[in-house]
Parts: C-alpha cells; structure tokens; sequence
C-alpha cells in the first residue's frame, strides 16, 4: 500500500469486530478487571497480555502506537502526554548521571530549556553541533568519548530550517554504538523516513501534523522493540507521563487526513516561500525547498517534500517584524504549529525565548526572525494578508 492508503487505513481496514463500527472506541477506563486472582498475577508478571491499568496499556492507545509504528517503520512506540514528555523520558531511558549527549542546534526551545537547565541539574551533560555541520563539528571539537549515550537531533531545525544530514550522523553514531534519536515533528514520516536513514529513535510532538486541528497535546517515540522497552517499560511506566485515551482517539483520527493536509501545507509553503523570497522588503527565507537553499541538495535526498513550516527575514529587523504581525488580518499571530489554519511567530520573544540573547546568536537564530506554520486556506489568500501588511508596515 501507498502512504496514502496506509494513513487511512494501518495495516489493514481495522472493524471492531463486534459492532463492526468503522471508528476505533475510546477506551477512558483508568482500570481493567481480572478474570481471577491467577490472571492478574500473570499480567504483572509479563506472562500473559492483557491491560491492567491505563498507566500501564490502554486498547486506544495501542491502537495510536501500532499505526504511528507501522507508518514510521519501526517496530514499537509508547504514546506519551506531549512531545516533551516523549523527548525527555527517552533521554532519561537512555543516560544516567555522568553520561553526556550531542545535540544539534538549533533546536526547539523547549528541548533547548530541558537540555540547558533541567538535565545539568541531574549531571547530564549536553554538548552543542551546528545542524548543517554536524558531524564536522563533532569531529573537529572531538566531541564523543565513552560517556556519550545519545545523539539528539532535530531536522529541520526549529525555527531555521537548517538540515543535519541524517545519513552521515547515522553513520558516525554506529560507528561508536551511539543511538541516535530524530525529533521528526516538521517533516513527519510523510515527508521525511528518518529510519531508513539508519537513525535509531523517531520522536513527535503528536500535537502538530499529526492531529492537525490544535485541539489535542501528545507526543510518540517510534523504534526497535529493545529500545522501546527501555524507553517505555522501564521509563514511561515510571515517570507516568502517559497520553489520555481521548487524546490518542483524536490523533488516530488526524492521521487519516494527514496526507492530503501534508499535501496541501507543502503546496502553499512553496507558493509563500517564492512570494516572500521575491519580495523586496523580505531579506532572506528559509525554506528547504526553495532551490536558493544552501541545503536544497540534501534536502531531496533526504525530504520528499519541503512541508509546511518556513522562516524570514523582514527588513528593518525585530521592531518591523513585530509591526508586521500586528497589521496580519487573517494569519493567526500564535506558537505551535501543523495545524489548519496558518499560524505566525516571532521566534526569539515566544518560541524561543528560552535562549539568551548570546545563546540565539550562537545558534544562528536571527532576533528579527519569523517563523510561520502555513495552513491549508487557498495560499492567494495568504499571500494578500501578507502583502497588505507589508504595505502598512512600510507605508
């Protein structure tokens, strides 16, 4: 089957068998009964499969893991509350005190918070490489030693667009038996199979493409059954930071509409990327697509489609920029992103404001930056919002 087909329908038409409703139930129970005191202890014991507690295993959420696995092409996933309980609970799976990780930069600036104040704390170190040189960077600044657990890289980079090219980064990780994790949230699996790449670890924020609609928060780690046990038997069971059952119904329910949304977001991002790249007031765009890109070689050999996120430079900088959202009538000024309905930002005083003056200068995020999640509306409209703003803003 083709992606399209699969997003509808997993790995085959999924029926209940009993009602044969063509939708999956939302199991909300907190607790599942036994069939006796025997039964329950062989549940515990890892025995016999069966749910017990919906901290543990819930049927909806199973559903939500065995599709997003199958899409991804791993062999196993845990659905967790958000994309930051996925990304930290797989790090916390994966290092102990003493233990260091590579990540990339720049990266979003929730991740940035977690690994530049919180994982300090509990004495995991986090070393920095540049996306587009990544693997250059980490062998001329001799980054990995024996206490290196983990590279975590996010491509394309939020909010420069910036590429790792995940082949290479693979390739060195193997070399020294490092897992490599890949935050696959812009691109999706639909534009973008991190794992046929060689990397290890697949990670979302099934907030944004994924449900589509802004109305639902989670997050999905996709891998090998062993990492995954790791990741969540080990891990997530502890922490407890689980999805809700509704939440995952909802998910299941975007990913069948996600190709065509995927389709319709890449489309529009390209029509507003050459718009603004040909506007003189714009100074730069970032965009993988557009061939202007420094990295538009590897992004078609690596991307099958630029999606739907893109990043400019307004003249005039910060202060322009923010003028220019204000004067916005029909794009929505708002964080997140994957949604519907196109949503703009200005990364450094929202997204990003995690990061130091200092800190957006080393990673290369301009202050004057804007970062917009371009819907699915007719792109003509788009682009006259943003044209009659431009005008007012530099009237």
């Amino acid at each position: 089957m083709k992606v399209e087909t699969k997003v509808v329908h997993g790995k085959g038409i999924t029926v209940d068998s009993a009602s044969r409703a063509i939708a999956p139930a939302i199991q909300t129970a907190a607790v599942f009964s036994f069939k006796c005191a025997e039964h329950g202890a062989r549940l515990f014991a890892g025995e016999e499969e069966g749910y017990i507690y919906t901290r543990l295993g819930n049927p909806t959420l199973r559903l939500l893991e065995e599709k997003m696995a199958f899409l991804e092409g791993g062999e196993s996933a845990a659905a967790f509350a958000s994309g930051m309980a996925a990304i930290s609970t797989t790090i916390l799976a994966l290092c102990d005190a003493g233990d260091n990780i590579i990540a990339s930069s720049p990266i979003y600036g929730g991740t940035f918070a977690l690994l530049s104040k919180l994982l300090p704390r509990w004495g995991i170190e986090i070393r920095w490489a540049q996306a587009t040189k990544f693997v250059q960077q980490i062998e001329k600044n001799k980054l990995i030693d024996e206490r290196t657990k983990l590279f975590l890289i996010e491509t394309p980079a939020n909010p420069t667009l910036d590429l790792v090219d995940l082949a290479e980064a693979a390739n060195m990780a193997k070399t020294y038996n490092i897992p490599t994790a890949v935050d696959q949230t812009f691109a999706t699996f639909y534009f973008q199979k991190c794992l046929d790449f060689g990397i290890d670890i697949a990670i979302y924020s099934t907030t944004k493409f994924i449900g589509g609609h802004s109305d639902a928060i989670g997050g999905i780690t996709i891998s090998t059954r062993d990492l995954m046990r790791k990741i969540k038997d080990e891990t997530l069971i502890d922490l407890g930071g689980v999805m809700s059952p509704f939440n995952a119904f909802l998910f299941l329910r975007g990913l069948k509409t996600l190709a065509v949304r995927m389709d319709r977001h890449n489309c529009n991002a390209m029509k507003i990327a050459q718009y603004l790249e040909e506007h003189p007031r714009i100074e730069n765009v970032f965009y993988p697509y557009l061939e202007s890109n420094p990295q538009y070689a590897l992004a078609k050999k690596q991307m099958s489609g630029g999606s739907g996120l893109l990043s400019f430079n307004i003249k005039g900088g910060k202060e322009k920029g923010k003028t220019f959202l204000d004067n916005l009538n029909l794009l929505c000024i708002a964080v997140s992103l994957g949604s519907v309905n196109t949503l703009i930002e200005h990364p450094a005083s929202m997204t990003h404001s995690t990061y130091s003056a200092e800190e957006l200068k080393e990673a290369g995020i301009p202050e004057g930056l804007i970062r917009v999640s371009i819907g699915i509306e007719n792109a003509e409209d788009l682009i006259e919002d943003m044209d009659q703003s431009l005008n007012k803003t530099f009237s």
